[in-house]
């Protein structure tokens, strides 16, 4: 796979203090990849650099193999850019906004028209070709926004924040609408939403006090943390003082009078330790499964450990 996105020790400073520092990532085609950072933490600052709308201080973002610093125009080209807020005018007819943007991306006159419908139609708004965008439900903009964002078929599009402010419904329609660009795009999308970064994202970015903490696939962003419970099932469970004179175990909580939950810490081999103690004591061991951390776990050690 070719790399679309190579951002090479790119930092920024404001004034005294570095927002980012030494940021260095590559993205291939297609997909979409998740880039996340708690607030202040620089993740707006990178997306700017690359989408051009701020100039480092110090390293380079090459879109396509074309560096973004020594021909800014040829790389944006390559590029889509929806903010979190749609960059739409209100009294515009969606038609009316969408061949504006056409123009401003420099399509040619001749397939202008051609542009337009075929992204309407992608994005399922030709059917309010004709309305005003102020007339237009938060979701229905949002797919207006998108739509300038591929107009001119870009390789790379930046969505920052897509599914804000949009009801339950719109966040599903969108969420299927960027899976669908994904397709023959490559999506690095911006959330605060860790679960809808786990529904969309193949590869996770994050940025934290300025610095990457994380740059992999999100299976393993899912598994960074190693497990830390184990849920039982037995038909004759002991009391608690009885499981914690197991190595290891920490605490235990009974959900049911047969299902158990245990933490545990500093063994390895607890799944073995509980089964080997449950055919001692006769506790009738039917199930055992190891918990993986949730999502918001992991975000919450990563930023710890900026």
């Amino acid at each position: 796979m070719s790399i679309v996105l190579k951002v090479e020790n790119l930092s920024h400073r404001y004034a005294t203090a570095w927002a980012i520092r030494d940021i260095n990532f590559e993205i291939s085609q297609n997909g979409v990849i998740g880039l996340l950072g708690s607030n202040g933490a620089g993740k707006s600052t990178t997306m700017n650099i690359i989408c051009g709308v701020l100039n480092q201080t110090e390293g380079e973002v090459y879109i396509n193999g074309i560096n973004k610093r020594e021909d800014p125009r040829l790389a944006k080209k390559q590029l889509g850019f929806l903010p979190q807020t749609p960059p739409v005018y209100m009294d515009f007819t969606v038609n009316e906004y969408l061949t504006y943007a056409a123009d401003l991306r420099f399509i040619e006159k001749t397939k202008v028209k051609q542009s337009v419908a075929e992204v309407m139609d992608r994005t399922g708004i030709s059917h309010f070709s004709s309305r005003l965008i102020k007339n237009l439900s938060g979701g229905y903009r949002q797919r207006v926004g998108i739509a300038q964002a591929i107009i001119h078929k870009p390789s790379i599009v930046i969505l920052d924040e897509p599914t804000t402010g949009l009801d339950p419904n719109q966040i599903i329609e969108a969420r299927k609408l960027i899976k669908e660009i994904a397709q023959d795009h490559t999506i690095l999308l911006s959330s605060h939403v860790l679960s809808e970064i786990n529904l969309l994202c193949r590869d996770i970015i994050m940025i934290e006090s300025g610095r990457m903490v994380f740059s992999d696939s999100m299976d393993s962003f899912n598994n960074y943390i190693q497990p830390a419970t184990v849920m039982m099932k037995m038909e004759n469970p002991p009391v608690e003082s009885e499981l914690l004179k197991v190595e290891g175990v920490t605490k235990v909580q009974y959900l049911t009078d047969k299902q158990i939950r245990v933490w545990f810490s500093g063994n390895n081999n607890i799944t073995q330790s509980l089964i080997t103690a449950s055919v001692q004591h006769n506790w009738q061991l039917v199930e055992i499964n190891l918990e993986r951390s949730i999502l918001d776990d992991v975000f919450k050690q990563l930023s710890q450990q900026s």
